[in-house]
């Protein structure tokens, strides 16, 4: 089934190149910037070009909110309905068929898949999608895909996407490999500081945000805000101070990260006939795109997924986020029109 979707994004200018170099060498890195459609319209030129061969596109996301919320998005932009053409699988969540051609995966439901079937059957390419975002998981799905393409599945394409990793790195790594780039588009936005550090023992960053929004929307009278908290805890406080501001009442304030119910994230990603003000982590930072965003709020923090080696797991810490970070999640406010981003902290 074709894309319902006649709008054009900057990632579609690689179609030449993928076509020419994934038959060839199996390999391929694309290196696009936040926005510029990868997540989305990649596994969709995979299949209606013919370069996935019988088998259906698995793309994996580092998050269970992105691969629920981007498998929604294309199955709409291919007027499919979720769970047929297009689906999804996350740990105690699967909703996709026989027929499923493109299925957004976390990458230790893959994992569990080769385990039980090494060979991949049905697989035809895999899609490490936002692999700048490294960890374990995703490190060891690409060594034992790399391997299984050396051995049993010559046949088995593998794709690497990443808007900020040191892409020269990964194309050494796969070589015979290609490297795809596509410039993206961006509208300029202005970055504000605050003007002084300020404790936050005192001062908590859920109020400095909420004073920050009010300023901003006494300014900026369209547009939608995106607000970027570490969590769930800090997430519900800033809800509730925003609600509590003036300006606060003329919009629906919505949380968004992954311990929401389903219904509940679709409706902070869902168009809406009043202004919004979406208070997210840093899944809205790389993997989904919230069209409509003109101001971005940014905390400066993010939990990160580090190893534990003392208990052989993944555990959550709140760190302070890398300068590549903040130009992503500043460049949020600049997909349709220029905007502004404000940064918590000081110049």
């Amino acid at each position: 089934m074709g894309t319902g979707n006649n709008t054009h994004l900057p990632i579609e200018e690689i179609l030449p190149g993928l076509k020419a170099s994934l038959p060839q060498s199996r390999r391929v890195v694309i290196k696009a910037p936040t926005g510029a459609g990868k997540s989305t319209r990649v596994p969709q030129m995979l299949i209606d070009h013919g370069l996935a061969g019988e088998g259906c596109v698995v793309v994996l996301q580092p998050r269970r909110i992105a691969a629920r919320m981007l498998a929604r998005r294309v199955a709409e932009e291919r007027n499919s309905p979720l769970g047929d053409e297009v689906g999804y699988h996350v740990r105690f969540d699967r909703c996709c068929g026989r027929r499923t051609r493109i299925r957004f995966e976390t990458d230790g439901v893959l994992l569990r898949q080769m385990t039980s079937d090494p060979a991949l059957t049905g697989v035809g390419t895999i899609v490490f999608d936002e692999f700048h975002e490294r960890h374990l998981y995703g490190d060891l799905m690409l060594g034992l895909a790399t391997r299984l393409q050396k051995t049993i599945r010559p046949d088995l394409n593998l794709v690497v996407m990443s808007a900020t990793l040191d892409s020269r790195r990964i194309v050494d790594y796969l070589a015979p490999c290609s490297l795809l780039e596509s410039e993206g588009r961006q509208y300029p936005v202005t970055i504000e500081y605050i003007t002084r550090a300020v404790d936050p023992d005192r001062v908590p960053i859920w109020d400095l945000a909420a004073g920050e929004f009010e300023r901003l929307a006494a300014i900026d009278r369209e547009g939608d805000f995106l607000v970027f908290m570490p969590g769930a805890y800090e997430i519900r406080k800033t809800v509730e101070r925003i609600k509590f501001t003036r300006a606060g009442r003329e919009f629906a304030v919505l949380p968004l990260h992954g311990e929401l119910p389903p219904a509940e994230q679709d409706a902070a990603v869902m168009r809406s006939d009043r202004r919004k003000v979406i208070v997210s982590t840093n899944v809205a930072e790389t993997s989904l795109t919230i069209d409509g965003i003109t101001a971005v709020i940014d905390g400066g923090l993010a939990r990160k997924a580090r190893f534990d080696p003392y208990r052989g797991i993944n555990t959550l810490l709140v760190e302070k986020i890398s300068r590549a970070s903040a130009d992503q999640r500043a460049g949020r406010a600049g997909r349709t029109q220029p905007g502004r981003c404000v940064r918590l902290w000081t110049e």
